[in-house]
């Protein structure tokens, strides 16, 4: 009775365990899903804000164009029990005619790594390349360029996993495929209007909102350890698994930032979050076999590889990768790929590292030259014929207005920020007691005179326009207040002076000119003396160093208070 009993909680505890790693499986494949908004927020935020609707676009149309692709063809050349000779399954459609038995997990796991592959190449490509071509694009890289290859080595009879090759979660199968399809594609749509000059030298053309940028990362980080743990067999395989994940970005993003601080002089922000996203790829491969100082290894020769691969793309190759997807993906899943080769602790495939020769890392470099190659001759083909056919680049008017407008209608992604105030209909505020209509204020003082030498009164108006530091505004404000000023204009803007800026860098390209953020505060006075005001401004904003700021002065015509119709020197008293 005693071990009846004990069987019985036995099997209770396996049933237990098998349920929770099967729940775990697909909270791992939700947490590969929500990358699609970390790839969108980072391909968005590095980008223009003019193209960022279309991107956003882009990134939605990877996930449901590639779901469709993936039901009636992808996932049947994947994960086929009929599988031909290690290279091909047969598709039997089962997912539409066997729902009991189905694989489910199996098939939401595969169809969501499917859609991060199709999506790395978006950002490449980005603010150039016709929309229609795009989503061609990715329901062929769904259909038939991921699945045949992820087959391979994640379906137990693919020929790569028979014969040993390590690619636990995709530094190959996902990361590689989607950087050489980013670069094929980036060079077949050629570079953006004015990225490069005549003799060939990279311009910097930097993102719009390195907000969005750093907030997609994070985003990609907190969802890589669904990415990397959603295959794990144990508790313990998966924090190990965790712990791979976390120090391989670290280790990258340190020796990013370390390694721009030396070269340039600064610490490069948008490459050190490169450098995050590069130490996540390098890891894939062998999150599960390495320990920590192979994950710190590894961290810190992606991080700097990051950094050399998107100068050598951008400054050599002469390919522009807005985002450098390609550095990421394609540079580091190769480096990620033969690290499991070197670093590998697992016996099965024990790395050269620790005495298992290089048996491991020449299966890592046949399988990662037979994935690229077979990626590269399909990619090729595909982003050919696209070309030649309905074409991939975007007209030069559509690209100089935006993407977000010629493509898909949108004025701007951000409406509340436009220049250009909507047109709103409806019914006008009407006015409070005592205030005069607009019409009638303006009536009143534009028919005084047609075309004044001077003021309406008699009374002459200088306008002193001051350009200066945003940080000395509060001098300003404060020391203009205490000589009478009471009303001013105040505007955040961008300019240099004969200095052109300063030189920085942006993802290490020289910026030719840095138009810095300044403050411009506008005044119009009768009364005060125009030398006090001057006077007093200078005191207020000089530092003695380049970049004090300017003070322009010139005449004034009249003034009109819109809300009275006041005009001259009455319109200029606070009442």
């Amino acid at each position: 009775m005693e071990t009846n009993m004990q069987t019985v909680i036995s099997q209770a505890v396996e049933q237990s365990n098998a349920f929770t790693i099967a729940i775990w499986y697909l909270i791992g494949a939700a947490l590969v899903f929500f990358m699609q908004c970390g790839f969108a927020m980072v391909e968005t935020g590095f980008t223009r804000a003019k193209n960022a609707g279309n991107i956003i676009m882009k990134n939605l149309m990877d996930f449901c164009i590639g779901t469709v692709m993936f039901i009636f063809l992808g996932f049947g050349l994947m994960m086929s029990e009929n599988y031909l000779f290690g290279l091909i399954g047969v598709p039997n459609l089962q997912i539409f005619t066997n729902f009991n038995d189905f694989p489910w997990s199996s098939f939401v796991f595969n169809l969501v790594f499917c859609a991060t592959a199709a999506t790395i190449v978006s950002g490449a490509m980005a603010e150039r390349t016709k929309f229609i071509s795009y989503c061609i694009y990715s329901g062929l890289i769904s259909l038939v360029v991921y699945p045949i290859e992820a087959g391979w080595v994640w379906n137990s009879q693919g020929w790569l996993a028979q014969l040993g090759f390590v690619d636990f979660a995709g530094s190959a199968c996902i990361h590689t495929v989607g950087g050489i399809s980013a670069i094929i594609g980036a060079a077949m749509v050629g570079p953006r209007i004015g990225k490069y000059t005549k003799e060939g030298k990279p311009r910097a053309i930097p993102g719009h909102s390195l907000t969005l940028g750093a907030l997609g990362v994070f985003i990609l980080w907190f969802g890589w350890y669904g990415f990397n743990g959603a295959a794990a067999t144990d508790v313990t395989q998966l924090a190990q698994i965790f712990a791979t994940t976390t120090v391989a970005p670290a280790a990258a993003t340190c020796a990013t930032m370390i390694y721009t601080w030396i070269k340039n002089g600064k610490p490069d922000v948008s490459m050190s979050l490169n450098g995050s996203l590069a130490g996540l790829v390098a890891i894939t491969a062998g999150c599960h076999t390495v320990d920590i100082l192979g994950s710190l290894i590894i961290g810190i020769v992606a991080g700097i590889l990051v950094v050399i691969a998107v100068e050598f793309v951008d400054n050599n190759l002469k390919i522009d990768d807005p985002v450098g997807a390609v550095a990421v993906h394609m540079f580091n899943g190769i480096w990620g790929t033969l690290a499991v080769g070197i670093f590998s602790k697992d016996e099965a495939t024990l790395g050269l590292l620790y005495g298992g020769g290089f048996t491991q890392l020449g299966k890592q470099a046949l399988g990662i030259l037979c994935i690229g190659g077979y990626t590269a001759v399909l990619m090729t083909i595909i982003f050919f014929v696209l070309k030649k056919t309905i074409g991939l680049r975007a007209s030069r008017d559509e690209e100089v207005r935006g993407l977000d407008l010629t493509e898909h209608g949108l004025s701007s992604s951000y409406a509340d920020f436009m220049q250009v105030p909507q047109v709103l209909t409806g019914k006008n505020e009407e006015f409070k007691d005592g205030d005069v209509p607009p019409e009638k204020a303006v009536e009143i003082s534009l028919k005084q005179k047609e075309k004044p030498a001077a003021s309406s009164d008699g009374v002459k108006f200088t306008k002193i326009s001051i350009i200066t530091k945003q940080s000395k505004f509060t001098d300003l404000n404060t020391a203009l207040t205490e000589i009478g000023i009471t009303g001013m204009t105040v505007t955040q803007v961008l300019g240099c002076g004969v200095q052109k800026g300063k030189t920085e860098y942006y993802r290490g390209v020289e910026v030719e000119m840095n138009l810095l953020p300044k403050i411009r505060v506008d005044i119009v006075v009768c009364r005060i003396p125009v030398k006090q005001v001057v006077d007093t401004a200078v005191k207020a904003i000089y530092t003695g160093h380049m970049g004090d700021g300017k003070i322009f002065i010139s005449d004034v015509e009249d003034i009109v208070r819109v809300s009275t119709g006041e005009t001259g020197y009455d319109a200029l008293q606070d009442h």
